[in-house]
């Protein structure tokens, strides 16, 4: 077979992913907190962006400024009778108020500058160890000790191992693991479930061997609340067993968890929809968003540069920026005007929701939307992800009014899962705490509603709402 070289021409379509297009794309996801904080880096990477506000704010105080200065000038000119006294007022109060009992060169710190840090709940047991009359042998121990809690106050290592690994007699260990055992909070140091209710039982002076007894054996009957079985299995009477229960209910199974340092996260609605009288009013949140523009300074310095090499450098760098910068004030109008056509979208598509409430959700997919609006469903979906909306019933995700549909026994009608699993968390609400509902019972009410759902998916449901099974709601007290 001869090998030969030829040229041929093929005509193919591509797709191809510009800079730009992926800039916008990037915007299109971020939430409000995410977009402010990107434009403050790019404001700072790119010097032709500007915010409108801010600069209006400089030259108010620019022209201020100008007006103070001739005021100050005839202030100067004209000689003040008082002025003598009033210096010397000004210099007291200025001695007086920089008086400190620490000293004159050291400086005092404003309160807004003092930064509060939370007690960790290693830092709180290791002040009560330093405080405690204990050797400088045991204190190390216990430090040892201290630092082997989990966030819930448990031991995370047996004193043995550790006693091996940090070459301290075992008995010392134990000895030192009682003493936190009895520092604040109630529980701390165990090393499960049982042993710090134990613990607190005993620290709070509630223990009796009745409830030591239900903690040690019959914990799995309590958390099923269970209480004919204990009471059956510990020979006492059901008013017996229902005190004990109310005690060790009463307790923390995590001691630790109010010195948890897990930060508060805050959400910031990206839209917001208000009722005012019978309409809706959509607005969206532009609160921290800079207005950005492009400067005016370096538009000049393109129309006045010479041809020298330098300015031509210049030039390639001002208009590489210029792009830049009129992309990604394109891409934010782009963003923020579709973010209110899917608002308003979804304002039509669930207007009974905004009416009467969250039992009135409808199904809803991003193909409606997308449709509605004139978008693709990739976009759509991009716009709803990590977004939120402020609505008369609270504050929710943009995803959450796209949701499946159940089937209704009559008709053709088709109601919302989200509108289904209101109902069940409502039924449950207002269950008879002694009797609570299963979910076979759920399901054959919401059946008599006309909604057709089986009680695997009322249960689905019910561990999607976090709500615990029936035997487990049971409540004899």
């Amino acid at each position: 077979m001869a090998l030969e070289l030829r040229q041929e021409l093929k005509l193919s379509q591509q797709l191809v992913m510009t800079m730009q297009l992926q800039q916008a794309i990037k915007l299109l996801q971020l939430s409000h907190l995410e977009l402010v904080d990107l434009l403050q880096e790019e404001m700072k990477e790119n010097p032709i962006l500007i915010d409108e506000e801010q600069e209006n704010n400089d030259l108010d105080k620019a022209d201020k400024s100008k007006q103070e200065e001739p005021e100050a000038k005839e202030a100067e000119e004209s000689p003040d009778p008082f002025a003598e006294n009033t210096q010397k007022y000004e210099a007291f109060i200025s001695n007086y108020n920089s008086y400190s009992p620490y000293g004159e060169t050291e400086e005092r710190e404003q309160f807004e500058s003092v930064v509060v840090k939370k007690t960790s709940l290693i830092d709180y047991l290791t002040w009560q160890l330093n405080l405690s009359a204990v050797t400088d042998d045991q204190r190390q121990i216990g430090n040892i000790l201290i630092n082997n809690l989990n966030d819930d106050g448990y031991m995370i290592a047996e004193v043995s191992e550790l006693a091996q690994n940090y070459d301290f007699p075992e008995k010392d260990g134990f000895e030192v693991l009682d003493i936190i055992q009895e520092f604040d909070p109630p529980g701390v140091g165990a090393h499960n479930l049982s042993e710090s209710l134990i613990i607190q039982a005993k620290n709070l002076k509630l223990d009796n061997p009745v409830m030591i007894r239900i903690i040690k054996d019959h914990i799995k009957n309590l958390e099923k609340r269970n209480y004919k079985a204990i009471a059956k299995a510990l020979g006492q009477s059901l008013d017996v067993i229902h005190d004990a229960c109310k005690v060790i209910l009463s307790l923390e199974p995590r001691p630790g968890r109010v010195f948890s340092t897990d930060d508060v996260q805050y959400i910031t609605p990206d839209v917001y929809i208000h009722r005012i009288g019978e309409k809706f009013i959509i607005s969206l949140n532009e609160d921290g968003l800079p207005k950005l523009r492009v400067s005016n300074y370096y538009k000049s310095i393109l129309n006045n540069a010479n041809n020298s090499e330098s300015s031509k450098v210049t030039r390639e760098y001002i208009h590489g920026k210029l792009r830049s910068a009129e992309w990604i004030i394109k891409s934010i109008h782009q963003r923020q005007r579709t973010i209110f056509k899917v608002a308003e979208s979804l304002l039509k598509f669930q207007k009974d929701f905004f009416d009467n409430g969250v039992g009135y959700l409808k199904p809803l997919i991003l193909r409606d939307v997308a449709e509605d609006i004139g978008r693709h469903e990739s976009t759509v979906s991009r716009v709803t992800s990590n977004k939120y909306i402020y609505t008369p019933h609270g504050l929710f995700k943009l995803s959450y009014f796209f949701t499946n549909s159940i089937e209704s026994t009559e008709g053709d009608d088709v109601v919302s899962t989200e509108s289904v699993k209101e109902r069940i968390k409502v039924l449950i609400a207002k269950e008879d705490k002694a009797h609570p509902l299963s979910d076979q019972a759920v399901s054959v009410i919401l059946k008599k509603e006309k909604i057709n759902i089986a009680r695997r998916t009322v249960a689905k449901y019910r561990e999607n709402l976090k709500i615990l099974p029936s035997k487990m709601r049971r409540r004899a007290f």
